[in-house]
C-alpha cells in the first residue's frame, strides 16, 4: 500500500516537472518575439527604475513633479529601443533643456514679462516656456515630447518653498532642473546597459540556433544525399565547433545487393552452393556475412563523401552505419549518441505528401531540416527566408541562411500580406527579426499569396528557407496545407526547417 502511494507521488512530481519545463520553454519561445520582450521589459524594469528614483526623491526632498515626464520618457526608451527617441543623449538632453526653457520663462515672468499672479500661472509664461522649449531642443538636436512636460512642470514646481538638498536650501526651479538631470541620467544609464548588454545581444540568450545546431547528422538517403550532405556540412562549418555525421541504415535493398555480391564472388547461385571453406570463413552464418558486406559497402561510400567534405569545407566528418532498425528511430538515437543537435535529411514525398521518414523526423525531439535539391548545386549565395510570424523558427531560418550565404552572399527575409493596411505591421515585424542578424539582411513585404510570390520570384534565388508549420494546429493544416506542400514546381533548392518538439514534449 505504502509503495503504491510513493509511486503515485513520484509520478505526480514527474508530471509537475514536465509541466514546469514545458511552460518555461513556451515562455522563452514567446519572449523570442521582440514585441513581447519589450512588453515584459516595460512591465517589470521600468517600475523598478521609477521606484529607485522615488527613493532618491525621498532622500533629497526633490519635487515629485519629476515623475510624469520621467515615467513617460522611460517607457518611450524601453518600448522602442531602436526608435526615433531612443537616444540616451536625446532623452536626458530633452528633459534638461525643457526644464531650463521653463526656468528661463519663469525668470522672465518675474521681470514683468508675462507676470505671475498668486495661486496661478500666467498663460503667457506657459506659452513662452513651450516656445523656448521647442526652439532650444531644435537647436540642440534633442527634440522629444517629454521635454515639453518638464518645460511646464518647472513652472508648477517654482510655486513651492525652497528645497532642501542634503541640508542646503535650493531654489525650487533650480532644484527641479538638477533633479531632472540626475534622475534622467540614472534612467538613461540603466537603458544603455540594458540595450548594450541584453537587448542587442538577445540572440545569445534567447535564440538557441545561434549557439547550437553546430553538430549536424545527415541520413544519406535517396538520389540527392550528396547535395544534402554538403548542405548540412556548410551549416556546421559556420561554427568553429561544427561537426558532421553521415548516417546510413542498411535496408533490404542493400542486403539483397550484398547477398548477390557475396554469391558472385564465389560463383554460387544460392547460399547452398557455397563451398564449405567459404562457409567456414564466416562460421556458417551466411546472413551475418551478407550484413557485414552491406555494412562495409555503405561505410566505404560514406567515407568517400566524408573525405570530400573534409577537404572542401575543413570540417570534421564522421560516418556511422546501422545494420538494421526503423530509420527514424535509428536517426534520432544516432543523433543523441553522437551529440548531434541538428538533423538534415533529404526531402522525401510519397503520393504528394511527406514520406513517413520525413514526418517522423519532424515529429521528433531534434531540430530538423528537410532539404530538397532541385539544382544539384552545393553552394548557396542568394537565399530567401520566408517567414509567417515571429518566433524561434523564424530566427533559426535567418541564422541558417547567414551560415550558408557567408560573407559574400545575400539574405532576403520576406513575408506576404493580404491587405495594404498590414504593411507597416509586417515591416516592423521583419525589422525586429533581422536586428539580431550578424550581417546585412534585406527585408521584403509582398502583397501576394505566398505560392504565387514564390512562383514569380524563386528563380532569383539559390535557396528558399521556410518553416514546417509545426506550430499550427491539425485543423489549420487541413484547411490550408503548409506552404512547402504547395511549391513542388519551384525551380530552386528548398529547405524546410522544423524546431523539433523538445519544447512540446518534455
Amino acid at each position: 500500500m505504502l509503495d503504491r502511494v510513493r509511486a503515485k507521488l513520484a509520478a505526480a512530481r514527474r508530471r509537475v516537472r514536465r509541466i514546469e519545463r514545458r511552460e518555461l520553454v513556451e515562455l522563452r519561445q514567446w519572449a523570442e518575439d521582440t514585441t513581447n520582450l519589450l512588453h515584459l521589459t516595460t512591465l517589470f524594469l521600468v517600475p523598478v527604475l521609477i521606484a529607485l528614483v522615488t527613493q532618491i526623491t525621498n532622500l533629497t526632498d526633490l519635487s515629485f513633479l519629476l515623475f510624469p515626464p520621467l515615467a513617460s520618457g522611460a517607457y518611450t526608451l524601453f518600448a522602442d529601443p531602436e526608435g526615433k527617441y531612443s537616444s540616451p543623449r536625446t532623452f536626458v538632453g530633452g528633459l534638461v533643456v525643457g526644464a531650463l526653457a521653463g526656468w528661463v520663462a519663469l525668470e522672465l515672468s518675474l521681470l514683468g514679462i508675462g507676470g505671475v499672479s498668486a495661486g496661478a500661472i500666467s498663460p503667457l509664461s506657459a506659452g513662452l516656456s513651450i516656445m523656448l522649449c521647442g526652439g532650444l531642443t531644435w537647436l540642440a538636436g534633442v527634440e522629444e515630447p517629454v521635454a515639453f512636460s518638464t518645460a511646464l512642470l518647472v513652472l508648477v514646481s517654482a510655486r513651492g518653498d525652497a528645497v532642501l538638498v542634503f541640508g542646503t536650501a535650493v531654489d525650487p526651479a533650480a532644484a527641479y532642473v538638477v533633479g531632472v538631470a540626475v534622475s534622467g541620467g540614472l534612467v538613461a544609464g540603466a537603458f544603455t546597459v540594458w540595450r548594450t548588454w541584453f537587448y542587442e545581444e538577445r540572440a545569445r540568450y534567447l535564440y538557441g540556433t545561434t549557439q547550437a545546431d553546430d553538430h549536424v547528422l545527415v541520413p544519406m538517403r535517396g538520389e540527392t544525399d550528396e547535395a544534402t550532405a554538403f548542405f548540412g556540412a556548410r551549416l556546421a562549418a559556420a561554427h568553429d565547433a561544427g561537426k558532421v555525421v553521415l548516417l546510413d541504415v542498411v535496408d533490404d535493398a542493400a542486403l539483397a545487393a550484398a547477398e548477390r555480391a557475396v554469391l558472385a564472388d564465389h560463383d554460387a547461385a544460392t547460399p547452398e552452393d557455397l563451398p564449405d571453406s567459404v562457409r567456414t570463413s564466416f562460421d556458417g552464418d551466411f546472413e551475418e556475412a551478407v550484413t557485414d558486406r552491406a555494412t562495409a559497402t555503405a561505410a566505404e561510400r560514406l567515407e568517400r563523401h566524408a573525405t570530400e567534405i573534409r577537404a572542401r569545407l575543413d570540417v570534421p566528418c564522421e560516418v556511422v552505419v546501422a545494420a538494421d532498425g526503423d530509420p527514424t528511430r535509428v536517426a534520432v538515437e544516432t543523433a543523441r549518441a553522437t551529440s548531434s543537435d541538428l538533423l538534415v535529411t533529404p526531402y522525401e514525398t510519397e503520393d504528394g505528401l511527406l514520406s513517413p521518414f520525413t514526418r517522423g523526423v519532424f515529429a521528433g525531439p531534434l531540430d530538423a531540416v528537410a532539404f530538397r535539391s532541385a539544382t544539384g548545386i552545393d553552394t548557396w549565395r542568394r537565399i530567401l527566408v520566408l517567414v509567417a510570424r515571429p518566433g524561434d523558427s523564424a530566427h533559426a531560418m535567418i541564422d541558417f541562411a547567414e551560415r550558408l550565404a557567408g560573407e559574400t552572399g545575400g539574405v532576403s527575409v520576406c513575408t506576404c500580406i493580404d491587405a495594404e493596411s498590414d504593411r507597416r505591421r509586417a515591416e516592423t515585424k521583419l525589422a525586429n527579426l533581422v536586428e539580431t542578424a550578424a550581417g546585412p539582411v534585406e527585408t521584403r513585404v509582398a502583397r501576394s499569396e505566398v505560392t504565387a510570390f514564390l512562383g514569380a520570384n524563386a528563380d532569383a534565388y539559390d535557396l528558399v528557407l521556410m518553416g514546417s508549420s509545426g506550430d499550427r494546429s491539425v485543423a489549420s493544416r487541413l484547411v490550408s496545407p503548409p506552404t512547402f506542400e504547395r511549391i513542388q514546381d519551384v525551380q530552386c533548392d528548398v529547405a524546410v526547417v522544423d524546431r523539433g518538439d523538445a519544447g512540446r514534449d518534455v
